[in-house]
């Protein structure tokens, strides 16, 4: 078994050298072609199958990260249409992690790292100034490109120079510009939290100051308070959202009954943006508190008469006899009996009760309900065995108006209107399936295991089809000339006959007479010996000597 290949290749190289050399050089060529073929259906059954690195990275994250790739010898290539870096399915994770391991991608902007960077001299306080404000607003961006639905942000932030006077001082501003995912939205919590975030990263920033836009130029902050009575777009919203709140409550209240799909509801609001203040005043005369008292009072006696001229007040204090007592113990007595007078003022101050209440009602308020409800039969079967539609009965209705009624806040004093109904809106619905299997031509192993196997298949075929057919034919024609004599000319009464014999088949011990071809005439083969003398001389030569041999035996 082992001399088998050697004697293969041997023939296969004399059949290729039996060929002229046009035969010899488009062989050699064809060989090549299918080898390289070969060798590319190889490759191609063997290459990975690659996926997209990071969606949405930058040129200049990608630049980085082919490096990172490079470096710890990861495949990569880019994809023409999309322009995005992909990587074997294989090793996503990896690459990943390492580019993870880098600080890539780095497209939510610069953060404070920015400050670590050596800065010269000659730096002014204006470039110090510009730099902090630079890092500040990547580290905000980063920030908000950490919530759902935001694919990337910008932020700008206004900060003047403080003056030292109050009055002349301005007010530090921003704007955040957010670019949403497709099909994405913020909803008005959302929105409230970038702004109070970027509200409370900046110092002396209000909550105010901070505008919201999105990629499409939306304002989607509202400044100024959020007053529902100056904005009909806002008012329109609120409606809406209203509408919505209650109609998902209904639906709520009814999926487990109907099911997603066995009901419609319908909501209508009357909301009123009608703003209203009031104020009163009202006293309360019986409840008095005492809050401060002032009081004077005076007194005095023995002054001079007084009053109107006459006998009556002129007249000398009773028993005007001078008795034996002393002169001061008698004008005590005359003191004391002399008239006198008393002045005594007092001041009170009470408050009243008195309540002062300030009404503003806050629009927005809902003035009127009216909600549709269609509900759909039930599924029954008939007689024969048929799914049919059935009506539900009165009392399961009855049930669902109360239901539906509850789930609103039903107030009939405000006009409040609920209808519900039932009707079939739906066909009858198969009887369901059970869920098959994703299919397995999606799974990633499948898809390179069928371009192995193709691989092999076309490798296959050009070795059955292309390779051994040819390769086959180069040994049958080595072991052709390997049997063919070089060639024998034998006299005959014509006088004159040739032949064409391999030097192996001589050197057998045939005679050159055996060795003629059988069936043709001479002039054929005397073309033939000719043919061989003009191409190989030294052959003919040898046959020549060799039939002289033969003849002289």
């Amino acid at each position: 078994m082992a001399g088998t290949l050697p004697q293969t290749l041997t023939k296969q190289f004399a059949g290729l050298s039996e060929l002229p050399a046009h035969r010899q050089f488009g062989l050699i060529v064809g060989l090549a072609v299918v080898a390289a073929l070969a060798v590319s259906l190889l490759l191609w059954g063997m290459r990975p199958t690659y996926q997209v690195l990071l969606p949405g990275l930058a040129e200049r994250d990608a630049a980085q990260a082919i490096t990172v790739l490079d470096r710890h010898n990861i495949a990569w290539r880019l994809d023409n249409g999309r322009g995005a870096l992909m990587v074997p399915a294989n090793r996503i994770a990896e690459a990943r992690l390492q580019l993870a391991t880098e600080g890539l991608p780095r497209t939510e902007g610069v953060g404070f790292e920015l400050l670590d960077k050596e800065t010269g001299l000659g730096t002014s306080r204006m470039v110090e100034t510009a730099r902090y404000q630079r890092a500040l607003e990547g580290e905000i961006t980063r920030s908000v490109v950490t919530l759902q639905g935001v694919e990337s942000a910008r932020v700008h932030l206004a900060l003047p120079r403080q003056s030292v006077f109050l009055r002349d001082r301005a007010k530090a501003s921003a704007s955040v510009l957010v670019n949403l995912h497709p099909g994405r939205q913020l909803d008005d919590h959302q929105i409230a939290g970038i702004v109070h975030l970027v509200a409370a990263s900046v110092p002396e920033l209000d909550a105010d100051q901070v505008t919201v836009v999105d990629q499409r130029g939306r304002l989607l902050s509202q400044n100024g308070g959020g007053d529902l009575g100056s904005a009909p777009g806002r008012q329109l919203d609120y409606t809406r959202q209203v509408e919505d709140a209650f109609r998902q409550r209904v639906e709520d209240i009814l999926r487990p009954l109907l099911g997603d799909s066995g009901m419609r509801v319908q909501v209508t609001a009357d909301v009123d943006f009608t703003r209203t203040e009031s104020t009163r005043e009202i006293f309360d005369p019986d409840a008095r508190v005492l809050r401060s008292e002032q009081t004077s009072e005076e007194e005095s006696r023995g002054g001079l008469g007084g009053g109107v001229p006459g006998a009556l007040t002129n007249q000398p204090p009773a028993g005007g006899a001078i008795g034996a007592r002393g002169e001061g113990a008698m004008l005590d007595e005359i003191t004391t009996d002399l008239p006198g007078s008393r002045n005594r003022r007092a001041t009170r101050n009470f408050e009243v009760d008195r309540t002062v209440s300030h009404v503003r009602e806050a629009p927005g308020s809902v003035r009127r309900l009216s909600v549709a409800v269609v509900v759909d039969h039930r599924d029954g079967v008939a007689e024969d065995g048929a799914r049919i539609r059935v009506p539900r009965d009165v009392e399961e209705m009855t049930y669902l108006d109360a239901l539906v009624r509850e789930a609103v806040g039903f107030r009939a004093d405000r006009g409040d209107r609920v209808n519900v109904v039932n009707a079939s809106f739906r066909e009858i619905e198969a009887a369901p399936a059970e869920l098959d299997a994703p299919p397995l031509w999606r799974e990633p192993w499948v898809h390179d295991l069928a371009r192995q196997a193709f691989a092999g298949l076309g490798l296959l075929l050009l070795i059955l089809l292309v390779l051994r057919p040819a390769l086959k034919s180069l040994a049958q024609s080595g072991a052709a000339a390997a049997r063919r004599p070089p060639l024998a000319i034998a006299g005959g009464a014509d006088g004159a006959q040739g032949m064409a014999a391999p030097q192996a088949m001589l050197e057998g011990g045939e005679s050159p007479a055996q060795l003629l071809p059988q069936g043709r005439s001479a002039e054929e083969d005397l073309a033939r010996a000719r043919q061989l003398a003009g191409e190989d001389p030294r052959l003919v030569a040898q046959v020549v000597r060799q039939w002289m041999v033969s003849h002289e035996k």
